[in-house]
């Protein structure tokens, strides 16, 4: 035997394949998503990390522009500088750098000379005093310099010291700057959690990580916009290059001096790709030995599954195909062959199979029986039901033919409505006959508020219960079939009777009967125009419907009241679907129930 024709086998090799496919597809996923969610999110921190450092080095500048004007506006300071004095001047510029804690602060008179000079010799005081800014802050504008050092670069605010507002007269040039060293590094990192280095002109002067890198990272200095991969040393790095500043102020200082514009410094955003890639390799092992775990666990129930579903079935298959082969019902499942299987849903099928056996001859002989019965007692009650109304119009006319002194109108009269109910009375029957079949309809204009006082006479004529009526004198003629609607609509008022009967009987006993007729309004019966439809409502005030029940009021033979035949509401329903309407049954138990049926309007005069 092929191992796949095994019921067993394929059942095994399904349920084992899918939880494979399913448990890899899951890893796949989640991995190929982790990923992808690890790479955004170093994306994500190293523009963050940039932006940091952005507000960072403009807020410093700033700061240092707010603090060298305040210093260069003092007039202890504007004294000092105007009596061009060296040794007085240095004085208050070794104070100043005190209080400021500034790497570099230093003082130039009108004519550019140094005039102090704090954190340089006064070599590099006289290089300094040659920089493009502090010749242009001479000239009275304020400006930003970056400046590279041996150690990281400097940066340098200058502003002019001068005198008056409109036109000011410059004294000289005050210039505070601090460097951006390996310390100022340390610090941005300890802040973002990113390595942070500053070069200029393909040199790193300055960065976190160790000095054997630099060489490295000095070709970011000049790479384009946007993020870059670079290998280490010490692992693989996202490299954002950052210009530290825009060098507005250098390029107008420069601008004015005629000099060549050069290119600013950079600063180089480094996130390690290695830890990603670290936690990341955590992720998939942990994925994978999990999976492994799965697919075991998925294989060893695949396993369980397809023994449990196949033992007891094979037996029951057997038997199957030898009572298939036979023909012969009255074959079972031997007991004492469950013993082998040791489970208890094999004695349970093998039991079950048997009682069908057992089972299937009787309900052969008896389903032909039973359905001729039941066929015979739903046409006699239908029968029973339909009927019920024309033989009591009958019964009222031949009650009017027995009396001694009847006129002749009245016996014409009497004769008509018994010709008339027995032509009625075939009628229901046929149509009691084609009850599942669809409805043949005969339409007519019908004067609609004539037809429900017709319809309101006919029914007290089986029910005591009063009917009212209140219909609309503006209720236009309708082309629809009279008597198949007048046939629902006696069905309605009839059982709304019974109803008001059923609530009116228990108040008797309680009230007595005066009471009660007081207390209990008849059925009403109204019509009215709602748009372009035209509504026949029945009103009660009887025992009314449970809400469980009220969904099953239109099917067939569903009936709560002792000797009813559950077809009066049904038949209504086949009638009005037929004629195009809709009807709608809504009860509150113990209070009463409104049915009201909707038909389309088709109007050609005014009943009267």
């Amino acid at each position: 035997m092929k191992p796949s024709s095994s019921l067993r086998t394929r059942i095994f090799s399904v349920t084992a394949v899918l939880a494979v496919l399913s448990i890899a597809t899951a890893v796949y996923l989640v991995g190929a998503r982790v990923t992808r969610d690890a790479e955004e999110a170093l994306q994500r921190e190293i523009v963050a990390t940039g932006t940091l450092v952005t507000q960072l080095q403009t807020g410093r500048a700033e700061t240092l522009t707010l603090m060298a004007r305040l210093i260069a506006d003092a007039p202890r300071l504007k004294a000092a500088v105007d009596t061009n004095d060296p040794p007085t001047v240095q004085a208050q510029a070794k104070d100043y750098q005190e209080q400021l804690r500034s790497n570099l602060l230093l003082i130039t008179g009108a004519s550019g000379d140094v005039l102090a000079t704090v954190g340089a010799s006064p070599q590099e005081g006289q290089v300094l005093a040659n920089q493009p800014a502090v010749r242009a802050a001479a000239m009275g504008r304020e400006s930003l310099s970056l400046l590279p050092q041996p150690d990281g670069i400097l940066q340098l605010v200058t502003v002019p010291i001068a005198l008056g507002l409109d036109n000011p007269d410059v004294l000289g040039t005050l210039s505070v700057g601090f460097l951006l060293d390996n310390e100022f590094a340390a610090q941005l990192r300890e802040t973002t959690g990113s390595d942070i280095a500053f070069g200029v002109d393909g040199r790193i002067l300055a960065a976190t990580l160790p000095a054997s890198e630099r060489a490295g990272l000095a070709p970011l200095l000049t790479a384009g916009p946007g993020s870059h991969d670079v290998t280490l040393d010490t692992g693989e790095y996202v490299a954002l290059p950052l210009p530290l500043t825009d060098l507005q102020g250098d390029r107008e200082a420069e601008r004015l001096l005629g000099v060549e514009p050069r290119h600013g410094p950079t600063a180089l955003i480094l996130r390690s790709r290695t830890d990603h890639l670290r936690s990341l390799g955590a992720i998939r092992r942990q994925l994978a030995i999990t999976a492994v775990l799965a697919v075991l666990l998925a294989t060893l129930l695949s396993f369980a599954v397809s023994r449990t579903i196949t033992r007891p079935l094979a037996a029951i298959t057997d038997t199957m195909r030898e009572v298939a082969a036979t023909g012969d019902l009255t074959r079972k499942i031997a007991l004492r062959e469950a013993g082998r299987w040791d489970d208890e849903d094999a004695r349970l099928l093998a039991m079950t199979f048997n009682s069908l056996t057992d089972s299937v001859t009787r309900f052969q002989r008896e389903m032909s029986q039973r359905e001729r019965l039941s066929s015979l007692g739903r046409l006699s009650t239908v029968i029973a039901h339909e009927i019920r109304n024309p033989l009591m119009i009958i019964k009222a006319a031949l009650h009017t033919l027995r009396q001694p002194s009847v006129r002749a109108a009245a016996v014409m009269e009497a004769a008509a409505d018994i010709d008339e109910e027995v032509v009625r009375l075939n009628r229901i029957v046929n149509e009691v006959l084609d009850f599942a079949r669809p409805i043949e309809f005969e339409f007519g204009t019908t004067n609609l508020n004539d037809l429900c006082r017709e319809s309101a006479v006919a029914a007290q004529a089986t029910t005591g219960a009063p009917v009212a009526l209140n219909l609309a004198p503006s209720v236009p003629a309708l082309v629809t079939d009279a008597e198949r609607l007048r046939i629902a609509l006696v069905n309605l008022v009839v059982n709304a009777g019974h109803a008001v009967e059923a609530r009116m009987a228990a108040a008797v006993r309680e009230n007595g009967r005066k009471q009660a007729e007081r207390d209990f309004p008849p059925v009403v019966l109204s019509t009215l125009v709602d748009g372009n439809h035209v509504a026949i409502v029945v009103v009660d005030e009887g025992i009314g419907i449970e809400a469980s029940d009220i969904p099953r009021v239109f099917d067939p033979y569903f009936t709560t009241k002792r000797g009813g035949t559950g077809l009066g509401l049904p038949i209504a329903k086949n009638i009005i679907d037929g004629l195009g309407g809709t009807i709608m049954v809504t009860s509150t138990p113990g209070q009463g129930t409104e049915i009201r049926i909707d038909l389309p309007l088709v109007q050609t005069s005014t009943c009267s």
